[in-house]
């Protein structure tokens, strides 16, 4: 990593933080003078609006009066009388609208004394032009206290209006400063995020050329480590295939030496107790019977002999072919378990180390059916196929979990490692319940 990485780490991170907070703050200000400036606004825009419908409503009434004055028409009071009650409204709501303001509300409290006098003057007036009171109504008519009263009221209400207006100003004045400290607010923020965000990029550009850097050595560790392994397990593979060589060699000595040496010893014997029965016939009865049984065990000792030089080194193999040795194999596993062998073997042309490695695949895949399998019938067959020979042996027993075989199944391990090292392929199929079947494919060219 680069000295000058977490120097720019401690920088960058905090800055970035506080660039976030000067912004919110800066937006958060922004809203909320804003929103005090809308509704300064909108109070004043609402305010002049009501003084403006109040004096309107007073130049209706005003109208209404005055026609029903002139004409005596009934039908102008209705338009006097709706104004009238709508300047009582108009008046409710600018009263609320000054209420949080005591200057305006004192300016207001003119305007409604007006407004109030006015009101007055005009209901004299109508109220005296229904009873008749001609003289009455026309000299109020003719005099300048309404004018002089609704000058008044327009005086006000303009006064108002005016103080309305410059709140509108003011809120407007308001809205521009925090939208401009707002734009300088943000620019300058955005100048701060990119500066965080170019130094950021020059520490994730330095991180990750450190960690190519890292990779890098641990992918030559890895290839070093892999090239270690698998040339250790091609020694190891070397050393199992010699050491199964030896095995057999060894095997195949043994079986010599039992066949020639043992074999020789036991029919030597057993022709000097065939000599002395053939001596002691007709005097000895106890001692013929003896020999008989003697005779019998010498049988059976060179039966035992045979069989386990059949074991360790099949002669079969050499004098009768893979294919009739594996049928002897099958019989005499059959006497010997007690289970149903049958076989599906067809002829094939192996080399002896080929024949040997299927031989032995099946004299193991036995030992294990007699051993664990728990089955009542096994099966083997052997076909030709263009190029590849495939030699399956399979059972109706118990079965197992193929990953609860363990590294310990040296079983299982000697046959794949036979079968690899004749450059095939060993497959094992088994389901709890449904017995297993194992089968493997060699090249015809093993």
């Amino acid at each position: 990593m680069s000295p000058f990485t977490l120097p720019r780490m401690a920088i960058s991170l905090p800055l970035a933080v506080l660039a976030a907070a000067i912004l919110i703050f800066i937006n958060e200000a922004s809203f909320r003078q804003s929103t005090a400036a809308t509704a300064t606004i909108e109070e004043a825009q609402k305010t002049r609006v009501a003084i403006n419908t109040l004096v309107e409503h007073m130049l209706d009434a005003e109208t209404g009066q005055r026609g029903y004055l002139l004409t005596g028409d009934a039908r102008y009071l209705e338009p006097y009388n709706t104004a009238t009650a709508d300047i009582d409204q108009n008046v409710d709501t600018l009263r609320q609208l000054f209420t949080p303001y005591p200057e305006q509300l004192t300016e207001f409290g003119v305007l409604t004394r007006h407004v109030a006098r006015k009101l007055a003057e005009m209901d004299l007036s109508v109220r005296m032009r229904k009873e008749g009171n001609e003289d009455a109504w026309k000299f109020v008519l003719t005099t300048d206290v309404g004018k002089e009263q609704m000058e008044a009221i327009r005086a006000q209400a303009a006064k108002l209006a005016a103080t309305s207006s410059s709140k509108m100003a003011l809120g407007q004045t308001q809205i521009k400063k925090t939208l401009q400290l707002s734009r300088i607010g943000i620019a300058t923020m955005a100048l701060a995020g990119l500066l965080a965000f170019y130094m950021y990029l020059l520490q994730t550009k330095a991180l990750l050329a450190a960690g190519l850097r890292e990779q890098e050595t641990l992918q030559r560790e890895r290839d070093l480590l892999e090239t270690q392994v698998r040339e250790r397990t091609a020694a190891l593979a070397k050393l199992a295939t010699h050491l199964q060589n030896v095995r057999e060699d060894e095997r195949g000595h043994l079986a010599r030496e039992l066949h020639d040496e043992l074999g020789s010893l036991l029919t030597a014997a057993k022709l000097d107790v065939a000599r002395l029965k053939s001596r002691l016939a007709g005097t000895v009865p106890e001692a013929a019977e003896r020999l008989v049984h003697l005779t019998g065990t010498l049988n059976s000792g060179i039966a035992l002999a045979r069989r386990i030089v059949e074991d360790l080194r099949p002669s079969s193999l050499s004098h009768l072919g893979l294919m009739a040795s594996l049928e002897i194999l099958a019989r005499e596993f059959e006497e010997r378990s007690g289970l149903l062998i049958t076989t599906d073997l067809e002829p094939v042309e192996l080399g002896g180390s080929a024949q040997l490695t299927i031989y032995r695949l099946v004299q193991e895949s036995l030992t294990n059916i007699g051993k664990y399998a728990q089955a009542s019938q096994a099966e083997i067959s052997m076909h030709n196929f263009e190029g590849y020979i495939r030699v399956e042996v399979k059972d109706n027993g118990k079965g197992f979990k193929l990953n609860s075989v363990g590294p310990t199944s040296h079983g299982l391990a000697g046959m794949r490692h036979r079968v690899d090292a004749a450059g095939g392929r060993l497959t094992v199929t088994s389901t709890v319940g449904s017995g297993t079947q194992i089968a493997a494919v060699l090249p015809k060219s093993s």
